[in-house]
């Protein structure tokens, strides 16, 4: 209950800015820019200090991100507390990968169980710019038309250029069998395992990893979507369902995720 009043009361704030149509793949497509540093749980995973994909912190010390974001030949870097990623005074930290984690049922071809978590070299500092978001304490599905955020730095348009500032939008969640059909022909989809939205906006190539959050709450991890096309009208943008991974998560983090902020 307390979710779908948050989302009412954002769609509300919103409509003067923001209509509802359909997305996908996997910086945020129709968005507009983020308040700066509103959302400090937002991190930067990298490689050769470039972007490449989106994550969250969901405790002091872990980073969830999407499995596919990682080649295991590769190290990454994470970077929290930024909002502009050209801005080098504005307070950001870059902090090394101590360990990679990614679900053990991980597949790309079907794309299953497309959810990792990073362990970072050290504890990062809680401040107005830097902060963890809490995730679901049960699995449960979010109900049909919720109002949730996605952001990132990804691209602005299919093969447009990444943005250097955080960018966010509103979706809508979908019914999961209306998702299930769209994808049919692909056998992508998992009911289990996965949601999907619409609107107007959503995700693009670069925000992969990053999370869909209903209230104050990380429920989705950006997975997938069209190949071809951002914000699609054919197949709506897939998220990994956080709630369906909590006793995998639970084994590397504990219960931190019930000590919030």
């Amino acid at each position: 209950m307390t979710i779908i009043i948050i989302s009412l009361l954002l769609l509300t704030s919103l409509l003067p800015h923001l209509t509802f149509t359909a997305h996908v793949n996997v910086g945020i497509v129709n968005g507009r820019e983020a308040k700066p540093h509103s959302r400090p749980y937002m991190v930067s995973i990298q490689k050769n200090c470039l972007h490449i994909c989106g994550g969250f912190l969901i405790s002091d010390e872990f980073v969830s991100t999407a499995a596919h974001c990682w080649n295991k030949l590769e190290n990454l870097t994470v970077v929290v507390g930024a909002h502009d990623l050209k801005n080098k005074t504005e307070g950001s930290v870059r902090i090394g990968v101590k360990s990679y984690h990614q679900h053990p049922n991980f597949t790309e071809e079907p794309v299953m169980s497309d959810i990792m978590l990073l362990r970072l070299d050290k504890k990062v500092t809680q401040n107005e710019k830097v902060n963890w978001i809490p995730i679901p304490m049960k699995e449960e599905d979010i109900e049909v038309h919720s109002v949730c955020g996605v952001s990132g730095w990804g691209r602005l348009e299919t093969n447009g250029a990444l943005s250097n500032r955080l960018m966010e939008t509103y979706v809508k969640i979908m019914n999961n069998t209306n998702c299930e059909n769209k994808w049919r022909e692909d056998n992508y989809y998992s009911t289990s395992q996965m949601m999907c939205t619409y609107g107007n906006g959503g995700s693009c190539t670069g925000d992969s990893g990053g999370p869909l959050v209903c209230g104050d709450t990380a429920v989705g991890v950006t997975s997938f979507g069209d190949p071809d096309l951002c914000n699609s009208p054919k197949l709506p943008e897939v998220y990994m369902k956080v709630s369906a991974y909590l006793p995998w998560i639970h084994k590397f983090i504990g219960n931190f995720f019930l000590i919030l902020p």
